[in-house]
């Protein structure tokens, strides 16, 4: 049995908590809200954010981060990715040297471009930072449904602890050393899957949500292996596996922003009605000084950024996407 603390009561959170409470691990849950935790200790169960999932009676929530971090075997970060580093640097003092930390929340920092790990490092050097990644909706773990991930972490020996606390017979867990490649592959898939809800919002069907699907995993492993991801990581599940379930999914809350603003809102009312941080917007600004860092052209992304930061119309990027000069799909195989 692990000792383990969540820095983190969303809906991510608290499924989490849940499976590893099911694997028999002491689980502690912290929220940065008095009224959250009120909540949590008294209904033992999430209202808003998964309703009709029972909690245990012995699953401890606090508003006590020493309590939450200090001599856990390991602490999982799923504070939404904009609270990602204030989190951390709060932590720092609590975090032993070598002590675990895994996260899994997805996105980049805009100013630094780094991502959620490399902020986690700086913040908390003697931390072992691992991530967790993968097709993986909160609402569908919480109720105990199959779902595959995997784990990535620094050294075999971290990623394999990791995988068998984490792994049951509903949730199954791959380990892999590519960090780079996972965390790159889950922030900029959700900007991708803002694009999958415009379509959507804008009445465009399935052919249209397939070739946003395909030509958008082929903008993110050309980024990504450019950076020095792993070309599989980007074919795998942290992966299309991500980008598929994000661009489809009802549970998806970039998905819904995006058929929002498709539908005519402004990004800040479809973020206002979705009601949860959409991790997607906050990725993309950083997405797009990527692509112009790296030299990797990435015209969804572009567009996706155009309509939320430029007030480009919807139909308009839709437009200059399906206008762009011909190219071959690849140059994998030469003219005879």
């Amino acid at each position: 049995m692990a000792k383990v603390g969540i820095m983190g009561a969303g809906s991510w959170g608290t499924a989490l908590a849940l499976l590893l409470h099911k694997n028999g691990h002491e689980v502690m849950v912290w929220s940065i809200s008095e009224e959250e935790v009120k909540m949590l200790s008294e209904e033992r169960e999430h209202k808003s954010k998964l309703p009709g999932v029972k909690l245990p009676e012995d699953m401890v929530f606090t508003t006590d981060m020493e309590m939450t971090v200090q001599d856990k075997d390991f602490v999982i970060l799923a504070v939404p990715s904009p609270f990602t580093r204030e989190t951390a640097r709060k932590m720092k003092p609590f975090v032993k040297e070598g002590q675990i930390l895994v996260d899994v929340a997805k996105g980049i920092e805009e100013d630094t471009l780094m991502t959620l790990s490399q902020q986690i490092e700086e913040e908390i050097p003697q931390a072992n930072v691992a991530v967790l990644s993968g097709p993986s909706h909160a609402e569908e773990v919480g109720r105990g449904l199959p779902t595959i991930v995997v784990i990535g972490a620094k050294t075999k020996e971290t990623a394999e602890y990791l995988q068998e606390m984490f792994m049951n017979e509903s949730f199954r867990v791959y380990t892999s050393p590519d960090i780079l490649g996972m965390e790159l592959g889950g922030s900029l898939k959700n900007v991708i899957a803002l694009a999958a809800g415009i379509a959507d919002g804008l009445g465009y069907g399935d052919n249209t949500k397939a070739a946003l699907i395909t030509r958008g995993i082929h903008e993110i492993s050309r980024l990504g292996v450019k950076m020095g991801g792993a070309p599989e990581s980007f074919t795998g599940l942290t992966g299309i596996g991500d980008l598929i379930v994000t661009c489809a999914s009802v549970h998806s809350r970039n998905r819904k922003a995006g058929y929002l603003i498709g539908q005519g809102m402004s990004m800040q009312e479809a973020m206002d009605e979705v009601k949860m941080v959409v991790e997607g917007v906050y990725s993309t600004k950083a997405a797009v000084k990527l692509g112009r860092k790296y030299g990797v052209d990435m015209p969804i992304i572009e567009q996706v950024n155009a309509v939320l930061f430029e007030n480009k119309n919807p139909g308009d990027a839709v437009k200059d996407l399906m206008m762009r000069d011909g190219k071959a799909e690849h140059n994998a195989k030469p003219w005879s």
